[in-house]
């Protein structure tokens, strides 16, 4: 007796159109290593596109840390700009450029019309020189010139 059993009828005939046994083996495989290869590749092309996108978005996030930072310091002066202008002697400063003097004491108006106090209008004065702060002149005077650097 042989190791393959005997087929009858219907099988018999089916397996007469098909080739023998190691050409039927080849077949089922080809297809089996295209998927896989066509998997790696696949992966692999995945792979690439994914670390193209990630290093792309870290050069844009670079930017924008930069952007930030040159942003952040422009508010910074802006900020020391206020600060200096709102200060009490640099807008005394400003109010006497303008003309302006001190009032003296004020006078009410009551809810009835009567006047609290005794208007009269303030007397100009000449004030002693002010002291400022060198950050209170920030803006005050003429633009200053730039100021060429030696080597440039």
């Amino acid at each position: 007796m042989s190791g393959k059993p005997q087929l009858r009828g219907r099988a018999a005939r089916l397996a007469r159109l098909l080739p023998p046994g190691s050409g039927r083996a080849r077949a089922a495989r080809a297809p089996f290593v295209l998927l896989v290869v066509l998997l790696l590749g696949g992966g692999l092309i995945g792979l690439l596109v994914l670390n193209s996108a990630l290093s792309e978005g870290s050069f844009q996030l670079d930017d924008l840390e930069q952007e930030t930072k040159s942003l952040t310091d422009e508010e910074q002066a802006l900020q020391r700009d206020i600060d200096a202008y709102s200060a009490p002697q640099a807008l005394q400063y400003r109010a006497r450029e303008l003309g302006m003097v001190p009032g003296g004491d004020p006078a009410f108006l009551a809810p009835d019309g009567t006047v609290k106090g005794s208007p009269r209008p303030a007397a100009a004065t000449a004030a002693a020189p002010l002291v400022l702060a060198p950050e209170a002149l920030i803006g005050l005077s003429a633009p200053a010139t730039p100021t060429p650097t030696p080597g440039r």
